[in-house]
C-alpha cells in the first residue's frame, strides 16, 4: 500500500507511535500489506486497528493478530512489551478514517461516488459492471458504505484498480461530508430524493441538502450524474466546472430511455439516447428502476471513453444482489429478495415489481425505520399502495405495519364482495414466520422488503430452507 508506513499513518491520525525495544528503522518504514479491522482478515506485513464495537472489544485479538505476522497495530490502549510498533490514538474509528482519507491522497485511481434515498447499491453494481469491460474496478461490497464501510473500502484499493465505485450512504448531516473527504470522487451520482431519514434530516429539501455534501471535496474537473425525474434534482445547481448531467425516461434528460418493454421479472428492453447516440440495449434485472440505473451507468462509461458495444456489454452483464430485488425461482414459489432495507419510495418500486409477476401475488412487507413524524401515514400510503396495484396477499409485520395494515384494510373495502387482496397482520416476525406455511401457496411470487433492522433477511432463508426441504422430499 503506497506510503502507508507506520510513521506515516501516525502522523496521518494524530496518533503517538511506540516502538519496540528491537527497533528496527525498516519496521517503520515499512509498507503495509493491507490495514483492517477484522482480526480473521489480517495477513503477515499488515495493519491491524483495534475497534471497540458494542459486543467485540477489538483490542483482545491484538495477541492474536501479532502471531499471524502483523507488521503493526493502532489502538487505544497501550500494549506492555509490544514486539511491533503501535500507535496509540485516543478514537481508532476517527483514526481509521484519517488513515482512510491518507491513503486516498496517494492514489491515481479515479472514484465514482454514488448517494441517494433508493437504488445506491443497483446504481452501483450497473456502473461497476460497464466500467469493469475496459478497466480493472474495485466496487462497495455489502454494506460498506458508512463511516466505517466507506473507509474501509478506500483501504481495500491496490494498485491495479483503476476506477473505484464507492456507494455513499448517510443518516444525518455531516456524514457525507466527512465521507467526501475520505472519497474524494471524481464522479457523483445522485439517484434520487425520497423520504428516507426523515428522523434526522426533516424533509426532502433536507435530504438533498445532506446528500450534496458529497461535492465538498469532489474533483472540481470531475462529472455530476443525476436522475432528471426527480423534481429536486433536476434543479440542482452547477457543481465545479460541469453542468450537472440528467438522465431519466423524459426526453428533456441529456440522457434517456426511449421503446422501454417490461419482461417482467426477467428484466426489460430499451433504447438509451446519449450523446448523439441512439442505441438498444437489454436490462436483464427487473422493475423500471433499473432502466434508469442503466441510464447511469451508460452516461458514466461514456465519460471514461467506453463505446457502445462496452456499455451494452457491460448492461447486459449486470447481477443482481442479495437482498436487493433478488429474483430466485423456487419449486414451488418465485422469491424476490428485497429485504435489505426499505423506504417508501423503494417499497412502491417493490410493489410495482410484484405487480408484474404472473399467478398469485404475495407481499410480505415490514417497518420502515427513521421516517420521524410522519411514520404512521407514510406506513398507510404503502398498505393503501399494495391494495390499489392489486396484491393478491399483503402480509404486514411489525408495531409501525399496524397502519399499514389499517389504511389496507380500509382501502380495500369493507364487505366480502368488494374485497380483492387477503390482508394479514402480525406483530412480530416471529408469529409471522409461524404461520407463513399457512398463508402461501404453491405458485406464488413472493416478495420480502423490511427496513434491514426487521431482520427479514431471516424470512427469506427460512422460505429458501423450505423449499429446498421440499425438492428433497419429492
Amino acid at each position: 500500500m503506497r506510503n502507508m508506513t507506520m510513521r506515516n499513518m501516525a502522523e496521518a491520525c494524530g496518533g503517538v507511535l511506540h516502538e519496540p525495544e528491537r527497533k528496527t528503522i525498516e519496521s517503520n518504514e515499512k509498507e503495509a500489506a493491507c490495514v483492517v479491522i477484522d482480526s480473521r482478515k489480517v495477513i503477515p506485513g499488515g495493519v491491524f486497528i483495534a475497534t471497540k464495537g458494542e459486543r467485540v472489544d477489538g483490542h483482545t485479538f491484538i495477541p492474536d493478530v501479532i502471531k499471524k505476522g502483523a507488521m503493526g497495530i493502532l489502538c487505544e490502549q497501550e500494549i506492555d512489551n509490544c514486539p511491533v510498533p503501535y500507535i496509540l490514538v485516543e478514537d481508532s474509528f476517527k483514526a481509521l478514517k484519517a488513515v482512510a482519507e491518507f491513503y486516498r491522497k496517494q492514489l491515481s485511481v479515479k472514484v465514482v461516488g454514488i448517494t441517494g434515498s433508493v437504488g445506491k447499491t443497483s446504481t452501483k453494481e450497473f456502473i461497476a459492471s460497464v466500467l469493469a469491460v475496459k478497466f480493472k474496478v474495485l466496487k462497495t461490497e455489502g454494506n460498506f458504505n458508512n463511516e466505517i464501510g466507506l473507509p474501509l473500502t478506500v483501504l481495500s484499493i491496490r494498485e491495479e484498480h483503476e476506477i473505484a465505485v464507492l456507494e455513499m450512504g448517510i443518516s444525518d448531516f455531516g456524514e457525507m461530508h466527512r465521507l467526501s473527504q475520505i472519497a474524494r470522487p471524481d464522479v457523483c451520482v445522485m439517484t434520487n430524493i425520497g423520504q428516507c431519514h426523515l428522523e434526522n434530516l426533516g424533509t426532502r429539501e433536507g435530504i438533498l441538502k445532506a446528500k450534496s455534501e458529497i461535492f465538498d471535496f469532489m474533483n472540481p474537473e470531475g462529472y455530476v450524474f443525476v436522475n432528471g425525474d426527480d423534481d429536486l434534482l433536476k434543479r440542482l445547481d452547477k457543481k465545479g466546472n460541469h453542468e450537472p448531467i440528467c438522465f431519466g425516461c423524459d426526453p428533456s434528460n441529456e440522457i434517456y430511455a426511449s421503446d422501454v418493454l417490461s419482461k417482467g421479472l426477467f428484466g426489460s428492453l430499451a433504447t438509451i439516447h446519449a450523446d448523439l447516440s441512439v442505441f438498444p440495449v437489454e436490462i436483464p434485472l427487473p422493475g423500471a428502476h433499473m432502466v434508469l440505473n442503466a441510464l447511469a451507468a451508460a452516461g458514466v462509461g461514456l465519460k471514461f471513453g467506453l463505446t457502445i458495444h462496452e456499455i451494452k456489454q457491460g448492461i447486459a452483464g449486470v447481477e443482481s444482489v442479495s437482498g436487493r430485488s433478488h429474483v430466485i425461482s423456487l419449486p414451488a414459489y418465485t422469491l424476490i429478495d428485497d429485504c435489505y432495507n426499505a423506504n417508501p419510495a423503494s417499497m412502491r418500486a417493490a410493489i410495482d415489481l410484484l405487480s408484474t409477476a404472473l399467478g398469485r401475488k404475495t407481499a410480505i412487507l415490514g417497518d420502515m425505520f427513521e421516517l420521524g413524524e410522519r411514520e404512521e401515514q407514510l406506513h398507510g400510503e404503502v398498505g393503501a399502495y399494495a391494495v390499489e396495484s392489486k396484491i393478491d396477499v399483503l402480509i404486514c409485520t411489525g408495531k409501525l405495519s399496524r397502519k399499514m395494515y389499517e389504511r389496507a384494510a380500509e382501502t380495500n373495502g369493507t364487505s366480502l364482495e368488494n374485497q380483492k387482496t387477503r390482508i394479514y397482520y402480525f406483530e412480530t416476525r416471529e408469529q409471522m414466520m409461524e404461520e407463513l406455511p399457512h398463508i402461501l401457496k404453491k405458485g406464488d411470487t413472493i416478495l420480502v422488503k423490511a427496513s434491514h433492522g426487521m431482520q427479514f433477511e431471516k424470512v427469506v432463508a427460512q422460505l429458501k430452507n423450505r423449499a429446498e426441504l421440499r425438492k428433497e422430499a419429492d
